[in-house]
């Protein structure tokens, strides 16, 4: 079967506007059943920039969900989606992780009419992962702590819920075939060493080793697939990327020419400092060499001294 390649925006984006696929997927990731799901009125922000030669596209879509948790309550969380084809640009996360916690929409009403801050878990899906940690999906999970025993305590507070929050980082570089978990095996629509051959924009899945109740999330794809629009945005993404490559690569060859400018200045000043210490050497050499024959000329000029000897 032959499906949209998810590591395009477009695609990701068309993916998750699915309410059911996205339940599925988000479940999956979260370890907890979403009951809800309602796709928050979020900017999406694409933006690129390349330094040393790397690219960095953002996709952020923002979720509020009523999820199930353990015992069986309910909780609403805001739930943010970030997709990226590189993980260097710190920064740039951390703003949009900064207007979440900002944006006074990002809050619930209890029965009696109180606001209370959302609860926030990011998920990060990232093209090229962490340079040390080699696993396909990574989650950080906080842990409230007495510092005096050590010992965790097992109760939460609102006022640490909403100031700190727990991650989810899929690796799409680190699946490599993994296929370990249900979790994994769901995320085989993200694997790109499933690409085809003969179009990138494509991954070849086999259905029938795909997890029957995750085939949903193959069906949309293998829609996105046959969608024109989709298909014509995929080709702007790679004119965008290519383009971007270009700019990187003609500012890495630029800061190359620059830094050989500058080194062959610095080895050019080097070469004048020694050209000048051997300059100094000489005239040492020369004025002593004058002293010298100074002195040589004195003593030749000098009369000679009477002989001594004795009286009659």
């Amino acid at each position: 079967m032959h499906i949209a390649n998810p590591i395009y925006d477009v695609v990701f984006k068309y993916l998750l506007d699915d309410e059911k696929v996205a339940r599925i997927l988000l479940s999956a990731l979260l370890g907890k059943e979403v009951l809800d799901l309602q796709f928050r009125p979020t900017e999406v922000h694409q933006e690129a920039s390349g330094s040393g030669g790397a690219q960095l596209l953002v996709l952020r879509m923002d979720f509020a969900a009523m999820v199930r948790l353990e015992d069986g309550s309910r909780k609403l969380v805001l739930i943010e989606i970030q997709k990226a084809r590189s993980a260097w640009d710190v920064q740039r996360f951390r703003r949009y992780l900064g207007t979440n916690y900002a944006s006074p929409e990002n809050v619930h009403l209890d029965a009696d009419g109180r606001t209370h801050p959302l609860p926030l878990v990011t998920i990060y899906f990232l093209g090229e992962g962490l340079e040390r940690v080699d696993v396909p999906v990574l989650k950080v999970n906080r842990h409230y702590l007495d510092v005096a025993t050590g010992d965790e305590v097992r109760v939460t507070d609102p006022f640490v819920e909403a100031l700190t929050h727990d991650a989810i980082v899929v690796q799409i570089n680190r699946l490599k075939n993994r296929r370990r978990t249900e979790l994994e095996r769901l995320l085989e629509v993200f694997d790109q060493g499933l690409a085809s051959r003969t179009d990138p924009h494509l991954l070849d899945i086999l259905e029938e080793h795909f997890p029957e109740r995750y085939r949903e999330v193959l069906r949309r794809l293998l829609r996105a697939s046959a969608e024109k629009e989709v298909r014509d945005r995929m080709d702007v993404e790679d004119d965008m990327l290519a383009v971007f490559r270009d700019q990187a690569r003609e500012s890495s060859d630029l800061r190359q020419t620059l830094a050989e400018k500058d080194q062959a200045l610095v080895e050019k000043d080097q070469a004048l400092v020694e050209k000048d210490q051997a300059l100094v050497e000489k005239d040492q050499a020369l004025a002593e060499k004058d002293r010298l024959i100074a002195h040589l000329r004195q003593r030749l000029s000098a009369p000679p001294s009477d002989a001594q000897g004795g009286g009659p």
